[in-house]
């Protein structure tokens, strides 16, 4: 009869039970023809799980598949927690929680969305560490075992993290831009009541006055010129245009509201910024549209 012992922190019931429909779980998705008999014991204030089966390979495929399930069930989150704020200092709660968001490509906090994907990777990386140590031991500490062995699991999750924070930066900075150009449109005075932004499709955007003419705009003021990145591109260079020429209103017809340029230039202009998928100015412009009239402030 092969044996294996796991070990883990915590609570005999609430390891045993999980442990229990683990293995349950890992004999159904390997089509594994094994019967394995456990026990669970408590030495100190560790919990043994103690796995017995006539064959030692489909057992050794059993405990890597409910073990590794475990780790990420229980200890994944705390390894992410403990990357983001000992390895590169951001240990504010808002911050935390605003990074793991992002870990989990979601930027939005309040939801634990991810891609199936990138959990089965992390689940195999663990997966295959734990069935090469079984190859070998008897015996499975499993947070030791994370601390000292998991190396190529760690340094993925090392590199989720660095992605996450990356994106939190970016979005930080992005934030703070769009607080000093609304700033700076708040302070200036409306030098022409009516800009008309006309987006014709892609990158192409045409802006024209209160009268539908073309608006003749000069050299960029310094000022905004100094803010926006040495490479311009067409979103920031609309942006600036704008700023520039002042408007005391702006109308922004498009046939997609949802373009991040449009998104950004509403940030900016606030309730100065009107948006239209359809209206008689820019119908002859951008053609008819399928779906009834929309306006968004």
């Amino acid at each position: 009869m092969e044996v294996i012992r796991v070990r883990a922190g915590g609570s005999p019931a609430a390891i045993g039970r999980r442990y229990e429909q683990l293995f349950t779980e890992a004999i159904e998705r390997l089509h594994t023809p094994v019967e394995i008999q456990w026990n669970v014991t408590l030495i100190g204030p560790i919990t043994e799980i103690t796995a017995y089966a006539k064959d030692r390979k489909p057992l050794v495929e059993t405990i890597a598949s409910a073990t590794a399930q475990y780790i990420m069930e229980i200890h994944e989150k705390e390894l992410i927690r403990s990357l983001i704020a000992d390895d590169y200092g951001y240990d504010e709660a808002d911050e935390l929680t605003a990074i793991e968001a992002y870990c989990w490509h979601n930027p939005d906090p309040a939801s634990e969305q991810e891609s199936d994907l990138g959990a089965r990777k992390r689940l195999g990386l663990i997966e295959d560490e734990v069935t090469q140590y079984l190859e070998q031991h008897q015996l499975l500490h499993i947070e030791g075992f994370i601390r000292f062995r998991l190396r190529r699991y760690i340094e993925h999750l090392r590199e989720i993290v660095e992605y996450a924070i990356d994106e939190y930066t970016a979005e930080k900075q992005y934030e703070e831009f769009i607080s000093l150009l609304k700033y700076f449109v708040y302070i200036q005075e409306a030098k022409i009541p009516v800009a008309h932004l006309i987006h014709k499709g892609a990158h192409e955007f045409i802006l024209l006055n209160e009268k539908m003419e073309p608006i003749e705009t000069k050299q960029l003021d310094q000022f905004v010129v100094e803010m926006i990145d040495k490479e311009i591109n067409y979103e920031d260079m609309i942006v600036s245009t704008l700023i520039t020429v002042s408007p005391q209103n702006v109308y922004i017809h498009t046939r997609n509201p949802e373009m991040q340029v449009i998104k950004t230039i509403k940030q900016i202009f606030e309730e100065r910024a009107t948006v239209c998928t359809t209206c008689p100015r820019c119908i002859p412009l951008l053609g008819d549209y399928k779906r009834h009239d929309h306006y968004y402030r």
